[in-house]
């Protein structure tokens, strides 16, 4: 059984920095995977922030590069999201998730693995 956990959310203020983790467990050792973080604010929509495949390849959002960094641990079976300069409105759900793709671009509908998340609050 596959599973994803998150760790690392808190509560901060502006300008401070987090890092968040995301483990996965039960994937078969011979696929390969994409690995995600995806945030939820409230009742807004879902958003995308970043994603990693196996070969270290990377898709992030324009919007937040620059204070948001993702990478990957495949020793670990671990991805982290380092976020600096946080802001209120980063205040989120910050969740995982896992395609079992090489395509770094995978739409989220590919995403079939998700965790419940970590919560960051930002406070001005």
């Amino acid at each position: 059984q596959v599973q994803l956990v998150e760790s690392g959310g808190g509560s901060v203020q502006t300008g401070e920095s987090l890092r968040l983790s995301c483990t996965i467990s039960g994937m078969p050792r011979d696929h390969t995977w994409v690995m995600g973080w995806f945030r939820q604010a409230g009742r807004r929509e879902r958003e995308f922030v970043a994603a990693i495949n196996a070969n270290g390849n990377i898709y992030d959002v324009d919007s937040l590069k620059g204070r948001f960094t993702i990478s990957r641990d495949n020793a670990k079976n671990t991805i982290y999201l380092q976020m600096n300069g946080l802001l209120p409105e980063d205040t989120a759900l910050y969740v995982c998730a896992a395609a079992t793709t090489t395509y770094v671009y995978a739409p989220p509908s590919t995403y079939r693995y998700w965790g419940l998340g970590t919560q960051v609050s930002v406070s001005s």
